[in-house]
């Protein structure tokens, strides 16, 4: 979410907009303001994201061309499974990339790299390009994380805290991945895996942008009155795309939280309404991008990740970038 950008540049009505976006709602307490989509971020005054880092609302950035995985990185886990790949196409911009593999196994494999902000958030976008191998198959696989990851004190000493609920004073986290818990094809329909207070199973909520909730998705979703479903995204293989989601954290006492989710610029999801804490003191402290499969039994799967950028902004796809979301939608199928 920028003003510096296209239509939005001398509009003070936009400002408007963007302050009640900020607050999870427009005028009067009615539904979400728009979010900005396309080239209108950041993003767009850096041609291939050249000095983004110096842009007052970036906090991060890594293009993996220095090499120094450890130097950018808090955490970088597991070295076996973790390379950086100079071979064309599996680049998406400059020279090098970051690969993930997951070997054909029995038990579960999982890598990544993980980032603490010095300085606690209440909002944060995440911005990385991915490509899924061709033929990925995750197949018989009971849990398949991917992509980013957005959370507040999720990580505790080191270790993260899975299976332990939410509840509105330890922690939430939002991943923004696909899943293999929908009838879709490999990598499975995009969607936002949520810890939050109001959860509905230990290991978290899956939110489909069609605003479907599992488990139990007979039950109504409270995403708020303004929330609009959108068809369900499935994320092609074989090529580099760029996904960026938003994490807002609510005002302590209101229900003014919000999640929103893009893929090559487009906004594919938007969860308003949302609760995250009811404690100031729980803020956003860590984001990261890899994977995790359990188990990989039928092949060795890949995925590669380029151009990471965090900020308090919307960042929107590289300026100049070879694969333009008008061009290439990025989208195989919709259900």
């Amino acid at each position: 979410m920028s003003l510096r950008g296209g239509g939005f540049r001398d509009s003070w009505a936009a400002a408007i907009l963007w302050l009640g976006a900020l607050h999870g709602q427009g005028a009067a307490g009615g539904p979400p303001a728009p979010l900005p989509e396309g080239e209108r971020g950041i993003a767009a005054k850096y041609a291939g994201d050249a000095g983004i880092e110096r842009d007052p609302a970036a906090v991060f950035r890594d293009d993996f061309e220095s090499g120094n995985l450890r130097g950018k990185w808090d955490v970088v886990f597991h070295d076996s499974t973790i390379r950086l790949v100079e071979e064309p196409g599996n680049v998406n911009g400059g020279r090098k990339a970051l690969e993930f593999t997951f070997p054909q196994r029995a038990d579960a494999v999982g890598n990544g790299v993980m980032k603490r902000l010095k300085e606690e958030r209440d909002i944060l976008f995440l911005r990385f390009y991915t490509k899924y191998e061709k033929g990925l198959d995750v197949t018989g696989a009971g849990s398949f994380h991917n992509g980013g990851s957005i959370s507040a004190h999720y990580h505790v000493d080191g270790r993260s805290t899975p299976g332990k609920r939410a509840d509105g004073r330890n922690k939430f986290l939002v991943n923004y991945e696909a899943t293999v818990h929908s009838k879709a094809p490999p990598p499975g329909h995009l969607m936002a895996y949520v810890y939050h207070p109001e959860q509905r199973d230990d290991y978290g909520d899956i939110f489909f942008p069609s605003g479907r909730v599992q488990p139990n998705p007979v039950k109504p979703a409270d995403f708020g009155s303004g929330f609009v479903s959108r068809p369900d995204v499935v994320p092609e293989l074989d090529r580099w795309q760029c996904f960026e989601f938003m994490v807002k954290a609510n005002t302590v006492g209101r229900r003014d939280g919000r999640i929103a989710c893009w893929l090559e610029g487009r906004l594919i999801a938007d969860f308003p309404n949302m609760r995250f804490r009811d404690v100031e003191t729980l803020r956003i402290d860590y984001f990261s991008v890899g994977g995790y499969i359990n188990p990989n039994k039928v092949r060795t799967n890949r995925i590669w990740y380029d151009d990471v950028v965090a900020a308090t902004s919307y960042i929107g796809p590289m300026a100049g970038a070879r694969r333009r979301a008008e061009a290439q939608p990025g989208v195989r199928k919709r259900d």
